[in-house]
């Protein structure tokens, strides 16, 4: 893989601006825009970003930070999932939790926002309060987002819970947008104020990167990912006004900016910043060290990002507008669906083979592909043949042969294809007594970072295998039957 990005660097100039807003001021409430772990977008659009270079970064602040996660009511209640990982955002919190806990981090809590007393909410709290996890309610601001004298007072923000926090630098995140990270900053900003602490703000964002153009392929793969939120990319009119400086920001922080700015020149008496870019922390665009590998992979990712909302139109979980905006995105950069060099492999041998195909570029450039057979789905096929060319092994030898498949497939109760998972797991047993399956195993790991496309929508058992793998998938919108589910 050729690398675009330079973590080394980037940790360098970002922890030293982070130390420079925490000097600012007391304390300081840090809020986490995008994901604090596993940023795999991040990686895909900059390769040789590591996913938690981030995390990574804060364990030198770690005796002095502590983290408030939130999550909206609503999100609970509506089972809301993260696509990507195929988990409610409940779920996701507590995997969070987990693995700050896990690095030595201290979590002081959960901050449940618009609370309006909805029952699966309570149960909620009643699970983390049984495992000891001090939970806060926070219902709707009255007054926001227009009334100032009455957001900024005892009836506002004071009447939100004050959360109690110790250490110099709080980091606020959460499982995904929305989730009231802000109001909760706000809120504890005007608590701590009214006891005297100079307690102040700042946002760490990763994108869209205030300092590329507004149309360069890595914001417009922003865009392309929150299509579904319908984010939109603007030059800040305020950073603009005041400093003669073109910067990139989104449509939600600068449409908020004028109130926001008014409601902490209330609470802290002065102004601190003069436009959404001067909140930010944001130092990735200083970090790449190859424009043209970053431009080719964040176009790539824009491809991704249109076949993914097609399928979540075609199950019908989303609406049409995400996929037209994805594929403006597309005409501005004067590419198609069939950029990715998988694609018309995978449509051209399914028409030919009148089956469903899934095809993979290995990392030498070569194209393999895997098709359903009477035992195997074609993912399994795919990733057996793919292990076979990085090993080299002849294609008439089989991996897995009927004998070892006997056992399995008599316990099974019922006769669909053999999943990716199961095959797994049987190349692992194989491997124990045969060097060559064990060689050809371990050359899964490489098969990470690389594109494959399906001809239908991948889903389940398939679908989180494939994920856990590594493989960047994308699938045409269609189903793999014609059976209604």
């Amino acid at each position: 893989m050729k690398i675009g990005f330079d973590n080394n660097q980037y940790v360098k100039i970002q922890s030293k601006k982070i130390r420079e807003r925490i000097k600012m001021f007391d304390k300081l409430y840090l809020e986490i825009g995008g994901k604090l772990f596993n940023d795999d977008h991040a990686a895909r659009v900059l390769p040789g970003f590591n996913p938690n270079v981030k995390i990574n970064m804060f364990l030198e602040f770690k005796k002095d930070l502590e983290i408030i996660f939130c999550i909206n009511a609503s999100d609970i209640e509506k089972n809301k999932t993260r696509a990507e990982l195929g988990i409610t955002y409940d779920t996701e919190m507590l995997n969070l939790i987990n693995s700050a806990r896990n690095l030595g981090f201290m979590v002081n809590s959960v901050v449940i926002t618009l609370y309006d007393n909805q029952p699966s909410v309570d149960k909620f709290i009643k699970r983390l309060e049984r495992q000891n996890i001090k939970t806060y309610i926070h219902t709707r601001t009255k007054g926001y987002p227009t009334d100032v004298e009455i957001i900024v007072s005892d009836e506002g923000y004071g009447a939100q819970p004050y959360i109690k926090t110790t250490r110099k630098l709080v980091l606020v995140n959460a499982p995904g947008p929305g989730s009231g990270k802000l109001a909760t900053c706000l809120s504890q900003l005007y608590h701590e104020r009214k006891q005297g602490i100079n307690a102040g703000y700042a946002k760490f964002e990763t994108f869209p990167v205030w300092n590329l153009p507004l149309k360069h392929p890595i914001n417009l793969a922003y865009e392309a990912a929150t299509a579904n939120i319908k984010d939109s990319n603007f030059i800040d009119p305020f950073h603009l006004e005041k400093y003669n400086v073109s910067a990139v920001n989104y449509n939600r922080d600068i449409e908020v900016f004028p109130i926001l700015k008014t409601i902490l020149y209330k609470i802290l008496g002065k102004n601190i910043y003069y436009s959404p870019t001067d909140m930010g922390v944001n130092m990735l665009g200083h970090a790449i060290s190859n424009m043209a590998v970053v431009e080719e992979a964040a176009k790539k990712e824009i491809v991704r990002r249109y076949y993914a909302e097609m399928a979540n139109y075609k199950i019908g979980i989303a609406d049409y507008s995400a996929v037209q905006k994805i594929k403006l995105l597309l005409n501005e950069l004067g590419i198609n669906e069939h950029y990715l060099k998988v694609v018309n492999p995978a449509i051209a041998t399914a028409q030919q083979e009148g089956k469903h195909v899934i095809s993979l570029q290995l990392p030498n450039g070569k194209i393999v592909t895997g098709k359903e057979t009477e035992l195997l789905s074609p993912a399994s096929s795919l990733v057996i043949n793919a292990i076979k060319e990085l090993t080299r092994i002849p294609d008439e030898i089989l991996l897995l042969s009927p004998a070892v498949l006997e056992p399995i497939l008599k316990l099974r109760q019922e006769t669909r294809l053999l999943s990716l998972h199961e095959v797994l797991i049987a190349l692992s047993i194989c491997s124990v007594t045969n060097p060559i399956i064990e060689k050809a195993l371990a050359n899964a790991t490489r098969l990470a970072g690389c594109d494959a496309h399906a001809t239908y929508i991948i889903q389940n058992g398939d679908l989180k295998a494939l994920k856990s793998m590594g493989i960047n998938l994308t699938c045409e919108p269609e189903f793999y039957s014609n059976e209604v589910f």
